[in-house]
């Protein structure tokens, strides 16, 4: 489960990645501080980035040598990307402190922080909008936001379907979530099998396979509710898995180990 607001924005930008190293010179870099030999204004920025119709904030020197760190907004939110020194390669990601192995930035103060989830009252969860695997009339219930397209998502979706055969008693609520930044088709896909209400499109559209386009809105209420509703919790990744009394599951994502910890709640 992936994503912070720092690399979810820093995907609207095409990027190339450029490696290279600074020997130290007995009159050049290694002598004095980098930011006397090597600048970049806002304004430079500003243009070396026009292609991506974001603005430029503030330029700091990177936490790693030879890089310039830059602040930018697009769409209501920010995010870094980061500039070589030489202003022909743009490097998008995040710096790991390896003492720490923390990500580290020079303008960590200026990036919100995502809001961290802890849980939810499950009557709140928009369960009109789910496909439910096993029992839809079971006492005990799971609520699983997923995304056709995310790799964990496709490695959880078999667990699910040897829980549902191990607990006949469980209604597993998949909520529909796809994240339309990192997997832009994921919401057609989620549209065709909320429309439909076909569990062979689920299980089809977890598998990778290829579903029928959906016809005009159908199915796009559905899929934006549960957008909405998991953006407004605070749930920013796939898949979150929420037991029965709506706090996410920590576990192993086997069959197992999920029954396990329902049955011991």
């Amino acid at each position: 489960m992936i994503r912070t607001t720092l690399t979810t924005l820093s995907l609207v930008l095409l990027f190339a990645v450029s490696s290279f190293a600074m020997a130290p010179a007995k009159d050049g870099c290694g002598t004095q501080e980098c930011s006397k030999c090597h600048s970049l204004s806002v304004k430079e920025a500003t243009d070396l980035l026009s292609f991506a119709g974001v603005t430029v904030k503030s330029v700091k020197p990177a936490p790693s040598h030879g890089m310039h760190e830059v602040l930018f907004q697009k769409d209501g939110g920010v995010g870094i990307v980061f500039i070589d020194y030489g202003k022909k390669h743009l490097i998008q990601g995040v710096i790991i402190d390896l003492k720490t192995k923390e990500p580290v930035a020079a303008h960590e103060k200026d990036i919100p922080k995502p809001k961290q989830f802890s849980g939810l009252d499950p009557k709140l969860v928009p369960v009109q909008y789910a496909m439910v695997m096993g029992n839809p009339k079971a006492a005990k219930k799971l609520y699983v936001f997923t995304d056709p397209d995310c790799p964990y998502c496709r490695t959880l979706h078999p667990e699910l379907q040897k829980l549902e055969k191990m607990m006949p008693d469980l209604a597993i609520h998949i909520m529909l979530y796809p994240l339309q930044q990192l997997h832009p088709q994921a919401y057609d896909k989620a549209r065709t099998v909320l429309s439909t209400k076909s569990r062979k499109n689920l299980d089809l559209a977890f598998e990778g396979k290829e579903l029928p386009k959906p016809k005009g809105d159908a199915g796009k209420a559905g899929v934006d509710a549960v957008i909405q509703f998991a953006q407004e919790q605070g749930i920013n990744g796939t898949p979150m898995v929420l037991l029965p009394n709506g706090k996410p599951y920590q576990g192993p994502r086997d069959a197992e180990s999920i029954k396990k910890a329902i049955e011991g709640m």
